[in-house]
C-alpha cells in the first residue's frame, strides 16, 4: 500500500546538520511489527508513524515513535519532526497557536507561537545519581571528577545519567572511544560556554551498550536537562544549547520558560517528500 513520507532534518537551520527523521503520514492501518521493520530499514535514529487521535476533543494527532531496535514512549526531535511533517501535509490545529500531539507519555504540546516551534517539556523525575554509577560513567568517558558540577538521574520517558561539567570545553573533551557497560546507558553531558559566545550551553549525548552511540541533537535530554535547572532555580533566563558538534552536527535547541512550563525548540527542514510501498 502506498503511503505518504517525509525526510526531516531537526534541531539545525542547515540541511543535514541536524538530526535526521523519517515521518509515515499514514500510519493506521500498520501494526507494530511492521512499524519496527520499516523503522529498522530507514536505519535513522528515529522513524515515526501518524495516526488519527484516540480522542479528537484531546490531540490533534496520535504518534508512535521507533528507533531502529524499539519503540519510545516519547523523544523530541521526532515530536518536533513530526508536528513540521503534519502541518506541511495539510494539517490543521484545533487551536491555530498550538498543536496536541497524543503518544504514549500522554498529551503534548507544541507551540507555534515562538521564532522556532517549541514542545513543553513533560514531567522529569528527579533523583541522586548512584556515586558508583556516576564514578563509572566518568571512568567510561575519560572525565575528570574534578570537572563535574553535580548530577543526577533524570527520567521523562527515557532515563539519563545527567551529568555537569565545568565549562563546554569539558563536555567536548569527554572520550567515549572505547566505553562499554553490560547494559544500555544514556549518559548526558552538559556545560556552560564563555560568557558572549554563540550558544550558552554545549550538551552531548552518549550511548553506551555493546559499543558508543552519541546522538546528534536530543530534545528528550534537553528537556530532562532544563526541568533539572528548573526545580533547583538554575533557570532564571531563556538559553540556546549547542549539540553534535563533537561529530560534525550543528545542533541548536532553544529552551524557555513561561510560568512553571519549560519550552524545547528547534528547527525543521524537510528534505524529501514522497511516497513509499508499505
Amino acid at each position: 500500500m502506498q503511503r505518504r513520507f517525509m525526510q526531516c532534518d531537526v534541531f539545525s537551520t542547515v540541511p543535514t546538520r541536524g538530526n535526521g527523521l523519517a515521518v509515515v503520514l499514514d500510519g493506521e492501518g500498520l501494526d507494530a511489527e511492521a512499524m519496527q521493520r520499516f523503522a529498522a530499514w530507514t536505519n535513522l535514529a528515529e522513524t515515526t508513524f501518524l495516526l488519527p487521535p484516540t480522542d479528537p476533543a484531546l490531540a490533534d494527532y496520535r504518534l508512535r515513535i521507533f528507533t531502529a531496535t524499539r519503540e519510545l514512549p516519547f523523544a523530541g526531535h521526532p515530536t518536533l519532526g513530526s508536528c513540521a511533517a503534519w502541518l506541511r501535509a495539510g494539517g490543521r490545529p484545533a487551536d491555530e497557536r498550538i498543536v496536541r500531539q497524543e503518544c504514549a507519555v500522554g498529551i503534548v504540546a507544541i507551540d507555534l507561537r515562538g521564532t522556532v516551534p517549541a514542545f513543553v517539556a513533560p514531567p522529569t523525575r528527579i533523583e541522586p545519581l548512584a556515586p558508583d554509577v556516576l564514578a563509572e560513567a566518568l571512568a567510561a568517558l575519560r572525565i575528570d571528577p574534578a570537572d563535574v558540577v553535580r548530577s543526577a538521574r533524570l527520567a521523562n520517558g527515557p532515563v539519563w545519567e545527567a551529568i555537569e561539567l565545568r565549562d563546554a570545553a569539558c563536555v567536548l573533551a569527554a572520550d567515549p572511544a572505547g566505553a562499554h557497560f553490560p547494559h544500555e546507558r544514556a549518559i548526558g553531558l552538559i556545560g556552560p560556554h564563555p560568557e558572549g559566545s554563540e550558544t550558552d550551553f554545549e550538551v552531548r549525548m552518549i550511548d553506551v551498550w555493546h559499543g558508543v552511540k552519541e546522538d546528534p541533537i536530543t530534545g528528550s535530554l534537553n528537556a530532562a536537562l532544563a526541568c533539572w535547572r528548573r526545580d533547583e532555580g538554575r533557570l532564571d533566563r531563556d538559553y540556546v544549547v549547542s549539540q553534535g558538534t563533537a561529530i560534525g552536527r550543528l545542533g541548536r535547541v532553544h529552551v524557555r520558560r513561561e510560568g512553571d512550563a519549560v519550552l524545547i525548540g528547534g528547527a525543521t527542514t524537510i528534505l524529501i517528500e514522497g511516497m513509499l510501498e508499505l
